[in-house]
């Protein structure tokens, strides 16, 4: 039997978990369990590296292709990356993973992920079980036996099994996101599923229903395929093009439409973990109810979730609540009020403010930067800067850095020199200047950048002594 292409769909913001989960850093690259664990990512490329699945497809947005390749350098998975210019939902980014496919396998069989979703027991025997109603055509779905009547989370229901497919049933109906009566009153039928996002068929069925169903969407992704930039294993699709795809989802455009869609229903603990709820309920609890992460006291608290990433948290008399301390924002919430937190988020954003977007610290391919101090007047950054990598920094009126220790090789455009440890270097010239770390160790630097008004005042300042 053929081996199946794993497609994991990295676009998603997250922003009901904020705030862990910021747009620049969003929840798929944040670890399942505290420091040191596995990524939502991660998790889920692991669970199909096994036999039966070839190399993976990833697609996620430009600005997370570093993030991705250092993850899946960090569990030595080699992938194809497909990147996105903008975001236009999982509809295109799948019939682009799909065209990607065809190209070297027309009837290849793809596995349609969500890269942040946490599922145990055995996922894998159902899925390869529907190969065959894959390759003769049908779109599988793969629907999870509901726990209790969630709002949150789609339905499927069953119309019914086929009887030349063992484990295959009809659709009858996709339902999406229903009030709490009508969730209620799936989940009695017996006859629904949430769906989990997840699906079966061949590249060409699903290009092919694209073709029918959405010409449009069809030609632009083809263009944005096409005339898109292949640097090795990366993608990145054609701007232009990818723009004129329709922005909608692929249950909606297709799925919704096509005859050939059909449902596997699958027993596995399943959750979208698409808030804080969520992940109070998948954490281990103690005798209380309560979940704890990093460095936390709690006295006569119960069923609760408190997570620290830095300091000491202690929480006292507080039943049901979810309390998130990150070095730049605390989030405190009753559980159950969790996708609520996304009314915060478009407040931050409306707001312009950093903390919806990224961390004050962020990882990069080179290292790392924290903000450590802000001001009225200057902000004041760490960069640590791994062996061997190294790094430009724009030049700013009244920037200045300090280095740690020598090490560091600086190219200011016109010659090269070695700087020695605790030298302070302006970085106010018309060029941007290189740091090279020539050691075999992380070298900290110092970068301190002067607001507009300050650092006018010292031009000013200068010109007047001269």
């Amino acid at each position: 039997m053929q081996d199946i292409t794993p497609v994991i769909l990295c676009g998603g913001t997250g922003s009901r978990l904020w705030p862990m989960s910021r747009t620049q850093s969003p929840k798929q690259f944040q670890p399942v369990a505290g420091n040191g664990s596995l990524t939502f990512f991660q998790a889920t490329v692991q669970r199909h590296r096994c036999k039966g699945y070839s190399k993976p497809i990833v697609v996620t947005a430009v600005q997370h292709k570093q993030t991705v390749q250092q993850q899946l350098d960090q569990i030595q998975c080699d992938a194809t990356i497909i990147c996105e210019p903008m975001a236009r939902n999982t509809g295109p980014a799948v019939l682009a993973a799909a065209m990607v496919l065809a190209d070297a396998q027309p009837e290849g069989l793809m596995l349609v992920l969500p890269s942040d979703h946490m599922i145990a027991g055995n996922l894998n025997t159902p899925i390869f079980a529907m190969r065959r109603a894959a390759n003769e055509g049908r779109i599988v779905t793969f629907g999870i036996k509901p726990a209790y009547p969630e709002i949150g989370y789609g339905y499927i229901t069953d119309g019914g099994p086929f009887t030349n497919y063992d484990g295959l049933h009809r659709v009858a109906e996709f339902v999406e996101k229903p009030p709490i009566g009508k969730a209620v009153a799936l989940v009695n039928s017996g006859a629904s599923y949430w769906a989990s996002g997840i699906s079966l068929y061949t590249a060409t069925t699903i290009i092919e229903e694209f073709a029918r169903l959405e010409p449009a969407t069809h030609k632009a992704v083809g263009q944005a395929v096409e005339m898109g930039e292949h640097v090795n294993s990366t993608l990145t699709l054609h701007p232009d093009s990818f723009r004129r795809a329709v922005n909608e989802p692929t249950e909606r455009v297709i799925f919704e439409n096509a005859k050939s869609v059909a449902l596997a229903p699958i027993d596995v603990e399943w959750s979208d973990v698409g808030c804080w709820t969520s992940m109070h309920s998948i954490g281990r609890a103690d005798e209380d109810g309560n979940v704890f992460e990093g460095d936390v006291i709690a006295v006569d608290t119960q069923n609760s979730l408190v997570r620290s990433d830095k300091r000491l948290v202690a929480v006292v008399g507080m039943s049901d609540v979810i309390v998130v301390d990150t070095p730049d924002a605390l989030l405190v919430t009753a559980r159950g009020k969790c996708q609520d937190v996304k009314t915060v988020v478009e407040t931050l954003k409306a707001e312009t403010r950093r903390e919806s977007v990224r961390h004050l610290a962020r990882q990069h391919h080179w290292g790392s930067s924290q903000q450590v101090m802000t001001s009225r007047d200057y902000e004041m950054t760490v960069l640590q800067i791994n062996a061997g990598s190294s790094i430009s920094i724009d030049p700013l009126p009244g920037r200045q850095m300090i280095t740690g220790r020598g090490g560091l090789e600086l190219f200011d455009g016109f010659s090269r020199r070695s700087l020695v440890n605790g030298e302070r270097i302006l970085l106010d010239v018309s060029e941007r200047v290189a740091l090279t770390n020539t050691s075999n160790d992380i070298i900290d630097v110092i970068l301190v950048t002067m607001k507009t008004s300050v650092a006018s005042e010292l031009q000013l300042g200068r010109m007047s002594h001269a």
